[in-house]
């Protein structure tokens, strides 16, 4: 284990009239399953990245054919950006239940390979009638995990993401503007599955939270925790031997930690695939009494989102 000094917040950030408050990847289902398949070469854990990379080149391809869904007026725009309301919040937003014709399509992919195990989750899965996706949705959404069936949640979660980001990447970054709960994704009031450290461009050098929902990216100063927002106590942890691309960034004062991915130490880094490969972090983590403060819909648990 390696920790890392930390500078002063502010040395590092521009003038706030400069930042670019919202990235949206390009994308993002088919480079992050190139990336999985990437970081599986050698792991001791490639079953699971390349079965990971497989899930995720299944959002990709629903993604391509999703239809027109209903999405908020220009008017319902402005009137979120001018009182800091995410637009298409998980909680809120009247979520249209042609997800569920993308779960469907995810769940056809995958098991052209799926092991017998597997197999058996996507059929109970396809036998599962409308509205108890709908509360199965809602409950990962809401991060209500405890009860939940986490074998077929990773589908579930795969095909709620495509829906969100279909409606995000649709909308475009300028119809979203700053959220009243800066630690919220702006776009669907979701928790942040990791942060990271963008090159290149007038993000060069900033640190932005990737949502668990619908991928986008929003601006947050570095040295602040991103679950509490202190800007104290504060601490960074790597795994000895690794290139530092991926640490934990901890916090004394709400006990809780969140990766973050440095892209100028390996520009291939991805918020969800790198937070999968690192899960030796996690690890060192928890036997340091930390707990995670966001979710990674992959790889949930009961005891996700505890603080």
């Amino acid at each position: 284990m390696t920790t890392t000094p930390v500078i002063q917040p502010g040395q590092i950030e521009p003038p706030a009239g400069e930042i670019p408050f919202i990235y949206q990847p390009d994308s993002v289902f088919r480079d992050r399953a190139m990336r999985l398949r990437q970081l599986a070469a050698g792991h001791v854990m490639k079953d699971f990245l390349l079965f990971m990379a497989q899930l995720t080149e299944a959002q990709h391809a629903a993604l391509t054919v999703f239809p027109r869904v209903p999405l908020p007026s220009a008017a319902e725009l402005t009137l979120c950006r001018e009182h800091g309301m995410p637009p298409l919040s998980v909680q809120s937003w009247p979520r249209d239940p042609v997800w569920q014709e993308a779960l469907r399509q995810i769940i056809a992919h995958v098991m052209q390979t799926a092991t017998v195990e597997t197999r058996k989750i996507l059929l109970h899965l396809q036998q599962m009638d409308s509205a108890a996706l709908e509360t199965f949705a809602t409950d990962i959404l809401t991060g209500q995990f405890d009860g939940m069936d986490l074998g077929a949640a990773p589908f579930v979660a795969a095909a709620l993401q495509v829906y969100w980001t279909y409606m995000a990447s649709t909308l475009g970054a300028q119809a979203f503007a700053a959220n009243d709960i800066s630690n919220l994704c702006p776009v669907c009031a979701s928790p942040p599955v990791s942060s990271i450290v963008r090159i290149g461009g007038r993000e060069n050098g900033l640190r932005y939270l990737c949502c668990s929902v619908c991928n986008t990216q929003w601006h947050m100063v570095r040295v602040k925790c991103s679950n509490c927002e202190s800007t104290k106590g504060i601490s960074y942890y790597a795994i000895e031997g690794t290139s530092g691309a991926v640490k934990a960034e901890t916090c004394d004062e709400c006990g809780t930690y969140l990766k973050i991915m440095h892209m100028d130490k390996d520009p291939q880094v991805d918020p969800v695939a790198d937070d999968l490969a690192t899960l030796a972090l996690d690890l060192m983590m928890d036997e340091n009494g930390k707990n995670r403060s966001g979710p990674n819909l992959f790889l949930i648990s009961p005891s996700e989102l505890a603080v």
